[in-house]
């Protein structure tokens, strides 16, 4: 083969890849366009109540108390910025509880929860306006990695990118079409685990083994979870918040039970990757520089980079939802409850699991990751003798 018809067959490659990209963006911009063609149930009647943006001009009566506290309500002037009442200057109040209201300051942006009925309007201070705000600190965390990365931070922006529009926009609506919270989050971890892999490692076997370890690792978790919730009697109907869901039961038949499950395959999906990818790219470098290892040997080289890493990697679970208990266990402390309430209670009960499952599937990963590599890499048995 000349060089002239090797340069033409790689050109030619190339753009069959580019259009199989092309296709998968097609048929997947079709899908989900299809799949969020829903009509949701109406839960609650807001009919002519909407959430506009104002900013606060004047403070017409405060309720800030000598020592430094909120009491009652305050009594603002706000400049419409949309709506109905775009352009006009309205006195509202804005109370002072911690989840609704704001401590308004003149010049201060808000959402104004309003109500209009003819020339009528009653309207509050609902919060502080802080989308630009979300919306900057993220573009701030996507610049870093983008700099920081390099080409490959750039990737994986792309894949965090992919990953968050597919838990909105397949995710959400495969549940709210009553489709297993289980097996949708298993797609999901499927979907996006190929997508990001490919992104990062491009079409090699190493991106190959790191898509199946992750896999692996995230169905081993699932099925931990669901061994300690046979086990310990807990199912996806003792969280805290299931009085709220039920309603979705019962308006929609939507299977809240599973929620609890597939929120712990979600979660520990960006862990689970993280270890499977940066094992079988140590598997891959180790192979490339001593291609005369056996498997066996290989595989011992795997298992020693893979304890280093599960001696850090293993506590980022268990610290994380740790971290999003930490209000329940102060309050457990502070009442002084009895240990027998407290290791059987729910809530406490379900943090444990979440943790304790999402960290079997990272540390089972590892093997996993460490075999498949072993058995995709090699490519002969022997072991050159020097």
């Amino acid at each position: 083969m000349t060089h002239t018809d090797f340069t033409g067959l790689l050109s030619r490659k190339k753009v069959v890849r580019y259009l199989i990209y092309l296709l998968f963006v097609c048929v997947f911009a079709v899908f989900v366009f299809k799949l969020n063609q829903v009509e949701k149930t109406e839960l609650v009647v807001r009919t002519g109540q909407t959430f506009e943006k104002g900013k606060v001009t004047e403070i017409l009566q405060d309720n800030l108390d000598t020592n430094g506290t909120r009491v009652g309500e305050q009594k603002v002037r706000v400049k419409m910025l949309t709506g109905a009442r775009k352009g006009e200057e309205l006195d509202i109040t804005s109370s002072s509880g911690y989840l609704f209201g704001a401590a308004c300051k003149i010049g201060m942006k808000v959402i104004v929860m309003q109500s209009v009925a003819g020339e009528t309007t009653i309207a509050s201070v609902y919060t502080q306006d802080r989308e630009w705000v979300i919306y900057i600190f993220a573009l701030l965390y996507l610049l870093a990695l983008c700099i920081i990365g390099g080409k490959q931070g750039i990737k994986g922006c792309l894949g965090l990118v992919f990953t968050f529009f597919c838990v909105i926009f397949v995710y959400l609506p495969l549940v709210y079409l009553r489709f297993s919270p289980f097996w949708a989050a298993v797609f999901i971890c499927f979907l996006t685990t190929l997508v990001t892999m490919y992104l990062i490692g491009g079409p090699t076997k190493k991106t190959c083994a790191a898509t199946l370890g992750t896999l692996a690792g995230v169905v081993l978790a699932g099925l931990s979870a669901w061994c300690f919730s046979k086990a310990s009697g807990i199912s996806g109907y003792n969280v805290s918040d299931i009085e709220t869901l039920m309603t979705l039961w019962n308006t929609n038949r939507i299977q809240v039970g599973g929620l609890l499950f597939s929120g712990l395959l979600i979660s520990c999906l960006g862990a689970t990757m993280d270890v499977a990818m940066s094992i079988s790219s140590a598997i891959d470098e180790i192979y490339k520089q001593n291609a005369s290892l056996s498997r066996k040997e290989l595989f011992k080289a795997g298992m020693r980079v893979g304890r280093d890493m599960m001696g850090t990697d293993s506590n980022t679970l268990i610290l994380a939802f740790a971290g999003s208990s930490v209000s329940t266990l102060l309050l457990d402390y502070a009442y002084d409850l009895p240990y027998q309430q407290i290791i059987n209670s729910n809530n406490i009960g379900i943090a444990i699991m979440q943790g304790l499952a999402g960290s079997f599937g990272i540390v089972l990963s590892v093997p996993l990751t460490v075999l498949i590599c072993a058995v995709l890499f090699h490519k002969h048995e022997t072991v050159t003798q020097s």
